[in-house]
């Protein structure tokens, strides 16, 4: 496996880039190992030669990770997908599994389960840790979120965390590519969905449920 394999790792950090690179080559996991700084130039290196991995940050300066994962499954369905993130799990984990990534795990993991996942997902498998896999049993026993922001959408959550950040519409709207006008209807769906009046009150709620950090 590790003789073949050829993995991209996409993150803006290159020490953190550093740092997965070697464990990946060290394990003998892959022997060719390329990076990425954007979703723009993930995106360029997919559809320019084919991988066996793609280690994949969901913060990128360009775009967000689940976005960039839809497009790299469109463009390469089979292409297994490790999501490493600053976010918890409770955020983006159970998001980023229903859009087709192979794994999901936070950069505070230990290298041992990262590699454990590695191998996994090289393997064909989806790599599930234990609190993402009671994550998933609950949703399902439930039928419907636990949560009121399990009810958003990808771009919504996207908007929330840009709002805690302290931007304005406009900054948002030119951070996404998107309209003023579109950015204000997700700003009112998240006061609908979230039952809240305000934007206050909406960073009050990412804050208080460790949202969009």
């Amino acid at each position: 496996m590790g003789r073949k394999c050829k993995c991209l790792i996409v993150d803006d950090h290159p020490i953190f880039r550093k740092g997965i690179k070697d464990l990946v080559i060290e394990e003998g996991l892959c022997h060719v190992v390329a990076e990425a700084v954007s979703a723009e130039t993930s995106l360029a290196a997919v559809r320019r030669e084919p991988w066996d991995l793609l280690i994949l940050d969901v913060a990128l300066p360009d775009k967000h990770g689940l976005e960039v994962l839809k497009e790299i499954k469109l463009l390469r369905p089979p292409l297994p997908v490790l999501m490493l993130s600053l976010y918890p799990e409770e955020e983006f984990a159970l998001r980023a599994i229903k859009a087709g990534a192979s794994a999901y795990l936070t950069k505070d993991r230990t290298p041992s389960e990262v590699v454990a996942a590695v191998r996994e997902v090289l393997a064909g498998r989806r790599y599930i840790s234990p609190s993402l896999a009671d994550q998933m049993a609950n949703h399902l026993n439930l039928g419907q979120p636990a949560t009121l922001h399990e009810r958003l959408s990808d771009r919504e959550m996207e908007v929330l965390r840009l709002l805690r950040q302290g931007k304005t519409i406009s900054a948002i709207a030119d951070e996404m590519a998107l309209s003023v006008k579109t950015i204000s209807t997700y700003r009112a769906r998240l006061l609908d969905k979230l039952r809240l009046r305000t934007t206050a009150n909406l960073v009050r709620y990412a804050i208080e449920y460790r949202l969009a950090t």
